[in-house]
């Protein structure tokens, strides 16, 4: 028996008060809060509602009764129906005032720790093609929009190389300009296509699991080098050459050119080899007269200038004076660690990934730098009280963990190795909340500063400076 279609409500005038959590905005009716995407504060819309909880609803915009006087004009074509930039229809100025409340509700509410000042988000340089990095997937049909399925036209199953559709694992909005990544990012991507569809390449079907091209990564560093890695569905040597030799030949800046064969169901490639097929493996990326070796596994920020002002802001936090042991936890490929080494006496990293590891070595190499120590592994293994006493008790503690945070045990063996500061990166102020919590019994948040790295989205970088209550 099929089940029944729920009916739900369409409200009218519905007036948008705040923005709210994942890039959403909300109003309420009847007592009970409506999340709309793509509106802002001020606006008064007809909203169709689309699912329904016992205390919330989410729905669509079908009609704008009044549009609030702090709305700004997208910029790009896709928005909307991409699920990047979800804020581009708010002054940039808004979007950093949103962000430095969110950081405040979050450590406020979650953590429930004192806090000092919390300072304004520190906005980007750049608001627009600030990435160095872009991933994109090829499918046999694109996604086609509300409106273009409502026109009732006759439209053709057409290919797409772009962006999977939020939610959709298997829908890809094709994109014909992306504001997010500089030259030459959307000249490659446009000119892959046409060379595929005009040679006959078949593209991605992730429900059948068929399909030669599969994804498409484009790097681009501050240094004007470029990376371009093709994943390819099936090992098909003579398709794979001829594209990668129009691509060298059409292309000639092109610094990397790679590619990776990637027969599995998932588009993981991270346990997949990546083949050099013209130039280096790899580019490089500087900051503050240090350069950074970056491969096609390498993790280095994606928005590169607004790294620098993320780093400048943890190196002050650490008050380093030169006779310091630091401890880089979740150090990636070294990069802060090296950035901070001419400042400390040792530096200590550990990184789950061992790639990262090495290149993390390569990287004090490459800078002539030789008080770091760098270890791989998982950190609640690695981060031991044995290790901590050969190493050396920290004197300063840089975590810079993944969106869930930090484990309880690795917390435990920080309290117990008792750094004077630690500094708290996060890239997600709710689990940085959650682990502020656990550390206020011995230290005290001194300062907070939150760092946009992502304009036009409602992510938010978090630094926190905790100092040890003995010394507060």
């Amino acid at each position: 028996m099929a089940r029944k279609k729920a009916n739900y409500p369409l409200i009218e005038g519905l007036e948008i008060t705040t923005l709210a959590a994942e890039g959403k905005a909300m109003g309420r009716w009847n007592d009970v809060v409506v999340f709309v995407p793509m509106t802002v504060p001020g606006d008064v819309v007809d909203v169709q509602i689309r699912s329904k909880r016992r205390r919330y609803m989410e729905g669509f915009v079908v009609r704008y009764v009044h549009r609030s006087p702090l709305r700004a004009e997208p910029f790009c074509e896709h928005f909307g129906v991409c699920g990047g930039c979800k804020w581009q229809n708010l002054p940039y100025d808004e979007q950093l005032r949103f962000k430095t409340e969110q950081v405040r509700d979050q450590l406020t509410r979650i953590g429930k720790v004192a806090l000092p000042e919390i300072a304004p988000c520190l906005g980007s340089a750049r608001t627009q093609f600030y990435r160095n990095k872009l991933e994109f997937t090829f499918a046999d049909r694109r996604w086609l929009t509300r409106e273009e399925v409502a026109s009732g036209e006759d439209l053709a199953a057409e290919p797409a190389l772009g962006f999977h559709i939020p939610g959709m694992f298997d829908k890809v909005l094709d994109i014909r300009r992306c504001w997010l990544q500089g030259d030459p990012s959307n000249e490659i991507r446009l000119e892959t296509k046409r060379f595929c569809l005009e040679h006959g390449y078949t593209f991605h079907n992730a429900r059948e699991h068929t399909g030669l091209m599969r994804n498409m990564v484009i790097r681009t560093a501050s240094t004007g080098e470029v990376m371009v890695i093709v994943v390819f569905g099936a090992d098909d040597r003579p398709r794979i050459e001829a594209l990668l030799d129009h691509l060298a030949a059409r292309f000639p800046g092109i610094t990397s050119l790679m590619y990776v064969v990637n027969t599995k169901w998932n588009d993981s490639t991270g346990d997949l080899e990546a083949h050099c097929y013209r130039g280096k493996d790899h580019i490089m990326e500087r900051m503050e007269g240090l350069q950074f070796k970056v491969g096609p596994k390498s993790f280095y920020q994606t928005n590169s200038e607004q790294a620098y002002i993320l780093y400048k802001v943890a190196r002050d936090f650490a008050g380093l004076t030169g006779t310091e042991t630091l401890y880089d936890l979740y150090t990636g490929t070294g990069t802060i660690a090296n950035f901070c080494a001419s400042r400390c006496a040792r530096v200590v990293g550990i990184e789950y990934v061992p790639e990262a590891i090495a290149d993390a070595k390569v990287n004090s190499a490459i800078n002539g730098i030789e008080n770091t120590r760098f270890y791989a592994g998982d950190m609640k293994e690695v981060l031991t009280e044995s290790f901590v006493e050969a190493e050396g008790r920290p004197d300063v503690v840089i975590l810079d963990p993944p969106r869930a945070g930090v484990d309880e045990p690795v917390i435990d063996v920080i309290l117990r190795a008792a750094p004077r500061r630690i500094v708290y990166v996060s890239c997600n102020p709710a689990t940085q909340a959650r682990d502020l919590a656990l550390l206020d019994a011995c230290y005290e948040v001194r300062r907070v500063q939150p760092v946009d790295m992502f304009p036009h989205t409602h992510h938010v970088e978090n630094v926190v400076l905790l100092v040890r209550r003995a010394e507060a």
